[in-house]
């Protein structure tokens, strides 16, 4: 292990005896959300000092059997001291890929619901399309995973597909498993409206966000808010109802808007609408923040912003790049009906990696 890692171990038990004297304070005791965010802390740091001592003690093991090998005066206790340098040495391999994982940041929005905002960019009619092939490709993985899926708000394209389409994910780890599939995603093929046979290139924009909850909700002035009715229509402007309970909100500060028409209910709509105007609201104040810290360090997987081209799927060769990480998967079809695991398994390592190699070079720190 390297040394850098273990000064930061060092620091950790440091912090650990300090959170033990902090949640032996009766002040601390009185206040429970002061308690119960210091004994999470405490409870993680515990477990992460528990499985380094145990690291070392296999140390010290191997250690002291390699010194009984050095002295090969009695053949019984070097056979005995030769299986315990192995046992320790397989103890030591193990317990230090423990290390390496649970040492890994996590970011507490991991565990959130998301929202998946799809819009469509250049190429047309053709982009709309496939903004509509994304939106099943991700509602396809979604099933086969058990999540929840609602459709907060659509507009759909005149010859199919979307302009734009916001999905809400519920479930497990959403966030921290869709997270890296924020960015520009570009298809080359054959669009259908295509006479002559030509292969042409189009993009769509893909941000995945996720859903505050109410401590972490930015805090609105409802005088920096434009609420307007509309009636609902759908594409090529046929009326789906004939109320005016289609909602609009707009953010006056950063122009960010949010609308929501699929809902009967006014009530509903508004509120489906607010909860994305949040989303996005927050998304943008974590982009600016990403933004600062990439000016002094690039991350392997990227900002996640929207301007960053991260994947193309080519039709006619069956083929999907993330350039991110030079992954290259001949199973297009597949991914498109669904099957995205492998893509976000390759983007969890790649980034799981950079972060450990941040870790080990003293820029990282410890997740507790």
């Amino acid at each position: 292990m390297k040394d850098s890692l273990r000064q930061q171990f060092e620091r950790l038990a440091m912090r650990l005896a300090e959170l033990d004297a902090s949640l032996a304070d009766p002040k601390v005791s009185g206040d429970m959300k002061r308690y119960r965010t210091l004994a999470r802390e405490q409870s993680e740091a515990s477990s992460l000092i528990a499985l380094f001592q145990r690291y070392q003690q296999r140390e010290a093991d191997l250690s002291a059997a390699k010194e009984i090998l050095d002295d090969d005066s009695d053949a019984e206790m070097a056979a005995m001291a030769r299986e315990e340098a192995m046992a320790a040495a397989a103890d030591i391999e193990r317990l230090h890929a423990e290390l390496q994982a649970a040492l890994l940041p996590r970011d507490p929005d991991d565990a959130r619901n998301a929202f998946i905002e799809i819009r469509a960019g250049t190429g047309g009619d053709e982009s709309a399309l496939f903004a509509g092939d994304l939106t099943r490709m991700y509602l396809r993985w979604c099933e086969r995973q058990g999540l929840a899926t609602e459709i907060m708000s659509e507009s759909q394209a005149e010859l199919g597909g979307y302009k734009e389409v916001v999905i809400r994910v519920a479930g497990d780890q959403v966030y921290g498993r869709l997270r890296y599939e924020s960015g520009g995603h570009r298809v080359q093929r054959v669009p259908v409206t295509e006479s002559q046979g030509r292969i042409h290139t189009s993009a769509c924009t893909v941000a995945v966000m996720p859903e505050p909850d109410e401590a972490d909700e930015v805090q609105l002035n409802p005088a920096d808010l434009r609420i307007d009715t509309f009636r609902a229509s759908g594409a090529g402007g046929q009326h789906v109802n004939k109320t005016d309970s289609a909602i609009r909100i707009t953010h006056l500060p950063t122009g960010i808007v949010a609308e929501c028409q699929d809902d009967r209910s006014q009530h509903r709509n508004k509120a489906k609408a607010m909860a994305v105007l949040q989303a996005r609201l927050r998304d943008k104040e974590h982009n600016e923040r990403a933004a600062k810290e990439a000016a002094t360090r690039k991350g392997l997987v990227g900002s996640g912003d929207r301007s960053d081209r991260i994947r193309t799927y080519n039709f006619p060769q069956g083929r999907l790049t993330d350039h991110r990480i030079n992954l290259t998967l001949y199973k297009l079809g597949a991914v498109m009906d669904g099957e995205l695991d492998d893509v976000l398994a390759a983007l969890q390592s790649a980034r799981a990696a950079e972060q450990l190699a941040a870790l080990e070079s003293g820029e990282g720190s410890l997740r507790a």
